[in-house]
């Protein structure tokens, strides 16, 4: 695509936010939002870390490939820093010693598990056999990231449109012509950065769904133990990720890692969810819990084979996925979206990312559209 154009993209979580930023390097962009804040579902739920070893190959190549722009946002971008260096301590209970052989730990400090405890002394030992130290693991301020990308996008002449739904669309002219609840929009391109409504929002224009799933995740806020140093504690995580928890602004955050399938929706979490959240964290530890402050829950959006889809669909003209980022979207966002701005464009340079783009392409072997 060359040449000045007028793109529309759907959604203003992180994933809308830091495509249109990036688009609007080059064309003029105009981001709808159908709740009256913008990164109200997934984004602004998200326990954020930045977890170089969390996830498949490709969230980890896009991982990486961000960490330059959160140690140096371009200038004023941010007030603070980004990330806030943490740590990150897995540990393996019996029989889960082999999880910690994975590629995803290389690098990574072996810890025996008196070490682990003494890193976390709430910790109990004897459910520990084996843990792994990641010192490069950090904390990412949401909201400034966030805010960061939106501020930084309007800066760059998008127009910003909050609660506002897409009501229908079609083909006019040779590019879109889409109604909304607020009045028509003429579009050349339409970026679908809809998050767990991405296929619904696929089905108004025409396309074919790939295949997104939305999983809810559940976390609750508790009473820090009275050890010292607490919030200087890693966060902790086990190895088969079926619970983690951290410090979180002077609170306990505890989360079952659950992925339940659930229909896109306003996330509320479940007692089941929270009380399973409890229960692991006091077999593993001695933290009381009297009282838990604070529960919600957020929808973290899959593909199958688990990659985000971001790519042209290849069957309807001028229909840009940027999709189903899973719970990766904050900690990938910035080479994500570059990649992303760049296959919008036909770019040539890919920004070294050139291995992964048939990896993400929505026309890819197993989503729904090629199966």
């Amino acid at each position: 695509m060359s040449g000045l154009k007028h793109i529309l993209v759907i959604g203003g979580g992180i994933a809308g936010a830091s495509i249109a930023y990036e688009a609007a390097a080059t064309h003029r962009v105009t981001l709808v939002e159908t709740e009256a804040a913008l990164g109200y579902h997934a984004t602004g739920r998200s326990a954020a870390m930045y977890l170089a070893g969390y996830g498949n190959e490709v969230i980890r190549e896009l991982t990486v490939a961000s960490r330059s722009f959160f140690q140096e946002p371009p200038p004023g971008f941010a007030a603070a820093p980004i990330l806030k260096r943490r740590g990150l301590l897995t540990i393996a209970e019996p029989g889960d010693e082999a999880r910690l052989d994975g590629p995803e730990f290389r690098g990574q400090e072996s810890l025996t598990p008196a070490h682990a405890q003494a890193v976390v002394p709430c910790l109990r030992a004897d459910t520990i056999v084996a843990a792994m130290f990641d010192r490069d693991a950090a904390d990412i301020d949401v909201d400034l990231l966030h805010q960061g990308y939106v501020r930084a996008a309007r800066a760059r002449g998008v127009t910003i449109l909050s609660n506002e739904n897409i009501v229908s669309a079609g083909r006019a002219d040779g590019g879109w012509s889409i109604d909304t609840s607020a009045g028509p929009i003429a579009a050349d391109v339409v970026i679908n950065a809809g998050g767990a409504w991405a296929d619904q929002i696929a089905g108004l224009f025409g396309a074919a769904p790939v295949g997104l799933s939305a999983m809810r995740r559940t976390a609750v806020l508790i009473d820090p133990p009275a050890l010292a140093e607490f919030d200087r504690w890693p966060m902790v995580m086990t190895a088969k990720e079926d619970l983690y928890f951290k410090p979180d602004a002077g609170m306990l955050l505890v989360s079952p890692a659950d992925e339940t399938p659930t229909e896109p929706c306003d996330a509320q979490p479940d007692e089941w969810d929270v009380a399973v959240a409890i229960d692991r964290l006091q077999t593993i530890s001695d933290v009381p819990v009297r009282h838990i402050a604070h529960r919600w829950a957020g929808l973290r959006t899959f593909a199958p084979d688990r990659a985000p889809v971001v790519g042209y669909d290849p069957a309807l003209p001028d229909f840009f996925w940027f999709a189903g980022q899973g719970g990766y979207g904050l900690q990938m966002a910035p080479a994500l979206a570059r990649l992303g701005a760049s296959l919008l464009n036909g770019a040539a340079d890919l920004g070294g990312l050139d291995s992964l783009v048939h990896r993400l392409a929505p026309d890819r072997c197993g989503l729904a559209a090629t199966s």
